[in-house]
């Protein structure tokens, strides 16, 4: 008699995309640990569950090649069950089926219950605020809204995430004192718009109030803000800022462009004097915040007039972080029906002058902090050399921090006071005080 398998299934989450993907893996490897199946994230095991993102052609196809590369492992009997959810499949589930017949099967963004019902586990509502920490032990993403009701013209983000959902203040609390328990000290503040958070539950702009709560929770001691957009931006949120010590003197306002020509064509809502404003109100306030932002360069229409005058701003502005993106023309998107002209070569060459001006401008603004004191927080330990951040550094993005070991012992999660002997263009070098 032939005796049955006693193989235990692994399910092994891939994420691909950005940190709100991340924070819905997290949320589906808790359910799926709360089922008391072994899952974990980034690893080998037989069943295989990736998080794709649709966001640009570049994102689009990482997700595409990660799906082939486990499709052909299927095929060849390396993993059993493969399955796909997230962003891209949200968008283009109809033609992935028909594409990729080796997936078992493909889960939108909203349909976490039913991809779990295939993994053989139930959705646990009472698990709401808990979720499994991918991130190193010392911070941790927390969303506070789903979706976007903004219309930006090259955007496909409402298409896979919906309108904009403001999660009650309650939940959020909740999570984050959970968070803190397990020793997070840094909330990384996430969502596609955080200033329009509260306006569909609270009927107007809650995230001044929320922060002086997620304040008041032992243990956290960063808050730090992500994806602020610049039109409607409430005042009351740089005063906050300011006078919070816990929240970072740190604000991420993607921008774009500062053509007003093309701001009207991407349908930003605020044209190159509102910006301007809001960056001088902001820096007037707070003189000691760091302001980062992200740039759209190619966007259909964009001439060398227009590239110019962003290369300028730039060079004005100064801004402490900055990220630049080359345009994605996108399907079912307002600008979709712009002649996207701009050869891919061109587009490279002007993001590779938006970065170089940058790189420029961040490493004269790394050797004034020579000599200067900063609290860091140690994220990890590497050949030889502590790496941490400052509060005017998010993780993966911006600057790092690094300190000798010598003969230092440092605990990872912790903070120490530094001082600043030498820098980089994106890094700075630190001695312990």
């Amino acid at each position: 008699m032939r005796s049955r398998s006693t193989k235990q299934n692994k399910i092994n989450i891939v994420t691909l995309g950005c940190s709100k993907n991340l924070y819905d893996s997290e949320i589906l490897i808790s359910q799926l640990k709360a089922n008391n199946k072994n899952a974990v994230h980034e690893q080998d095991g037989n069943i295989i569950v990736i998080n794709t993102c649709g966001f640009i052609d570049n994102a689009k196809q990482e997700s595409i090649d990660t799906i082939l590369y486990y499709s052909e492992k299927k095929k060849n009997g390396e993993i059993d069950q493969l399955y796909v959810t997230g962003c891209l499949s949200e968008r283009y589930k109809d033609d992935l089926i028909k594409e990729i017949p080796d997936v078992d099967k493909f889960f939108g963004t909203t349909d976490l219950p039913q991809l779990l019902k295939h993994l053989r586990a139930d959705y646990k509502k009472e698990l709401i605020g808990e979720r499994f920490l991918s991130t190193p032990k010392n911070y941790a993403y927390l969303k506070i809204s789903e979706g976007c009701n903004r219309k930006c013209s090259f955007c496909a983000i409402p298409l896979m995430r919906g309108k904009h959902i403001s999660r009650p203040v309650n939940e959020i609390i909740d999570e984050a004192k959970q968070m803190a328990s397990q020793g997070i000290k840094e909330l990384i503040l996430i969502a596609q718009e955080l200033t329009y958070y509260g306006i569909d539950l609270y009927k107007e702009r809650t995230l001044a109030k929320l922060l002086k709560d997620l304040c008041k929770i032992d243990g956290i001691e960063w808050i730090r803000l992500h994806y602020a957009y610049p039109s409607g931006f409430p005042d009351e949120i740089i005063d906050v800022i300011k006078n919070e010590d816990k929240i970072c003197n740190y604000l991420d306002i993607p921008i774009q462009h500062i053509s007003d020509k093309i701001l009207k064509s991407m349908r930003r809502g605020a044209g190159k004097e509102k910006i301007n404003n809001l960056i001088k109100k902001i820096r007037v306030k707070n003189p000691n915040i760091a302001i980062r932002t992200t740039l759209i360069v190619g966007y259909p229409g964009e001439n060398k007039d227009d590239f110019n005058e962003l290369c300028s701003w730039i060079k004005e502005i100064k801004f402490d972080r900055l990220g630049c993106f080359t345009y994605s023309h996108e399907e079912n998107t307002h600008a979709y029906n712009l002649e996207d002209i701009i050869s891919e070569d061109e587009k490279k060459l002007r993001q590779k002058i938006v970065m170089q001006i940058q790189s420029e401008i961040s490493s004269q603004l790394n050797k004034e902090k020579l000599g200067k004191k900063l609290k860091c927080i140690i994220d990890r330990y590497h050949e030889g050399y502590y790496i941490g951040r400052s509060e005017y550094d998010s993780p993966d993005v911006d600057n790092n921090i690094l300190i000798k070991s010598n003969d230092n012992h440092l605990r990872i999660g912790d903070f120490y006071d530094v001082i600043i002997k030498d820098s980089s263009k994106y890094d700075l070098i630190a001695e312990l005080l």
